[in-house]
């Protein structure tokens, strides 16, 4: 999408809450592009953090995938 940042070249971007407070002011609203961003990029941490989990703890993952199927099979009508 074009109203999305490019990763910087530093790399550091594990405190996405404290650059977005440091580059602007709370004084002045943000825009819908920023506010975008700003979800963007917690979204993609969020699915990072969920795939690293699932690979961690594979058991974890096929006791709820089938726990999921259980309760889509007990509640249909």
């Amino acid at each position: 999408m074009p109203d999305l940042p490019d990763e910087d070249a530093s790399g550091d971007n594990r405190n996405p809450v404290g650059s977005a407070i440091s580059e602007t002011d709370p004084a002045t609203p943000e825009t819908d592009a920023e506010r975008r961003r700003r979800r963007a990029r917690f979204l993609r941490d969020l699915a990072e953090a969920r795939a690293l989990r699932d690979r961690v703890q594979p058991r974890r993952v096929k006791a709820a995938r089938l726990r999921h199927a259980m309760r889509m099979r007990t509640f249909r009508w």
